[in-house]
């Protein structure tokens, strides 16, 4: 069966570098196969753009199977748009009504500055993971095969869950103070459940927590928006555990 096609508009955020004062441009499109992704449509555009001699749209992309979180929009007022449990490279066109205006921003967080048009800094993210999101192994001498540490389903479940976290940002964009708790939480979480992570556990949450705060994201109110926009529905309960966590650890440091 022929693939459906629709003509839409697009109102898109075009900002030429981190200094520029950007602006939402207009676009029409025609011929847009329903069963393309939001990047494919993308592409589309911007060869219509070369074609028309413009200069083509920036957007963020690499796996485009859900899995590295570099394809970050915020499309319609939602982080990656309309559905769920998706990223945008999993968002396909049939979510959208022929003649529809679809509207394509950037993600608005003062940590995670424009680039240029969609493409913003997230290297925040990564300061915060290089902060404590790791485990110090000594590896001079015999050293323990992982696997033969034993743990408990429950607890391995939990920590694969977190572990799903790809660091895309929609928990940000989508929090009304920019809060980076939920991937904080997420990185915690995914190494306290473990018998590996206990080790550094109590300065890696004071150390992961104090880089999230320097780096200018704003404070979690409970909302839960950021679990309903996650890609991975990483759980909110990953940010008690983090609080937790952090309460054990300024105990144990006075």
């Amino acid at each position: 069966m022929a693939s459906k096609t629709i003509n839409i508009n697009l109102k898109i955020w075009r900002q030429k570098n981190v200094n520029s004062k950007g602006s939402m441009e207009t676009y029409k499109l025609d011929n847009v196969s329903t069963d393309s992704s939001f990047l494919e449509m993308l592409d589309q555009l911007n060869e219509q753009l070369v074609n028309d001699r413009q200069e083509p749209i920036a957007f963020d992309h690499d796996c485009r199977e859900g899995i590295c979180g570099m394809c970050s929009l915020y499309i319609n007022g939602e982080a990656h748009g309309p559905d769920r449990a998706v990223t945008t490279c999993q968002l396909h066109m049939r979510k959208f009504k022929d003649g529809e205006t679809i509207y394509v921003e950037p993600w608005r967080a003062k940590a995670f500055p424009v680039i240029k048009d969609l493409v913003v800094d997230r290297s925040a993210f990564d300061r915060i993971q290089q902060a404590g999101g790791f485990v110090s192994v000594n590896t001079s001498g015999r050293t323990m095969d992982a696997n033969a540490i034993p743990i408990g389903k429950a607890e391995a479940d939990k920590a694969f869950e977190a572990a799903t976290c790809i660091g895309c940002g929609a928990c940000v964009a989508s929090c009304k103070n920019a809060s980076a708790m939920l991937f904080v939480s997420a990185k915690v979480s995914q190494l306290a459940l473990l018998p590996q992570g206990q080790v550094e556990a109590q300065q890696r949450v004071l150390n992961m927590v104090k880089q999230m705060d320097e780096e200018g994201f704003g404070n979690c109110t409970n909302t839960g928006a950021c679990a309903v926009e996650c890609p991975k529905e990483i759980s909110l309960e990953n940010i008690a555990r983090m609080n937790r966590e952090y309460l054990v650890a300024m105990v144990s440091a006075e």
